[in-house]
């Protein structure tokens, strides 16, 4: 392990990001000098576009790794020199290996959102599961439940060709499982589970994505946005008796597995956690 990592985040809105202190944090209790830069688009006033100077900036500058997030986690392939396997598959990255030369794509949201749900829903029902957003985290995600056992998958996402091009992609490893889908109360009064992937309730993005009164009490309901921790979905589905499972577990899993990636060295993940806890919103 180096005596010093360089490392960072890139995505719009991350200001209140707790990744910079889980893996600095992290990096000290291995005897490490870790420095994580948020290189956030709003901020910069840049939008997606101006990702591969980001890129080219972190290579140049010695950074070890990068983490990715929205908007970004799609449009990074084309600026990577490889992936790994998941993060073909699912056509989505949100950690970036920088070693030699080489821009190495992977996917750890997918086992963190598994991880989490093994351990915040341990027993839910996965017979029909309705999920908003099929974008870089919506992928993650529908990856993970299907993995996990999902009898149906329904995929509902503002831009429907998003939604049915992720379905392609799902449907040779899960062939009759999931589907794509335009938003439905009907459809959401006959599932058994809900995972909101879209960055809808992020503090850059209040609100929610779609109305209260289509959830109910057997629903769970299942939040990847973290920043806040309660989002105005994860309210909602409290006050009508859902259970729920916030982003929080999902951040720390993947962060995990990133550190292990950038470092080649195994995090405490129930440490992480605690840094996770401890850091609050930025």
């Amino acid at each position: 392990m180096p005596a010093t990592l360089l490392l960072g985040l890139i995505g719009a809105g991350i200001q209140a990001s707790r990744t910079p202190s889980m893996h600095e944090r992290e990096a000290r209790a291995h005897g490490v000098a870790c420095t994580y830069r948020l290189l956030d688009l709003d901020v910069l006033g840049y939008g997606a576009d101006f990702l591969p100077l980001l890129i080219d900036a972190a290579e140049r500058a010695g950074f070890a790794g990068l983490n990715v997030t929205h908007p970004c986690k799609q449009i990074v392939i084309a600026h990577l020199t490889s992936l790994s396997d998941e993060a073909r598959v699912l056509g989505a990255v949100n950690t970036v290996v920088l070693r030699d030369g080489a821009r190495i794509g992977h996917n750890t949201d997918w086992s963190a959102f598994r991880e989490s749900m093994q351990r915040g829903l341990p027993d839910a029902s996965l017979r029909h599961v309705v999920q908003l957003g099929a974008g870089g985290a919506g992928a993650a995600t529908a990856y993970a439940i299907l993995e996990m056992g999902a009898e149906r998958l329904e995929l509902v996402d503002a831009v429907p060709a998003r939604a049915e091009a992720l379905v392609r992609r799902l449907e040779a490893r899960f062939p009759g499982r999931v589907f794509a889908a335009p938003p439905s109360r009907d459809a959401l009064a006959e599932a058994a589970g809900l995972i909101h992937a879209t960055p809808i309730g992020m503090a850059s993005h209040p609100g929610m994505a779609l109305p209260a009164e289509w959830l109910h009490e057997r629903l769970w309901v299942a939040e990847v946005v973290y920043f806040p921790l309660t989002t105005a979905l994860l309210h909602a589905a409290r006050e009508c008796g859902c259970r729920t499972l916030d982003g929080a577990g999902m951040a720390v899993w993947q962060a995990v597995e990133a550190f292990r990636l950038f470092t080649g060295v195994a995090a405490d993940a129930e440490r992480m956690r605690r840094f996770f806890v401890e850091a609050g919103p930025r």
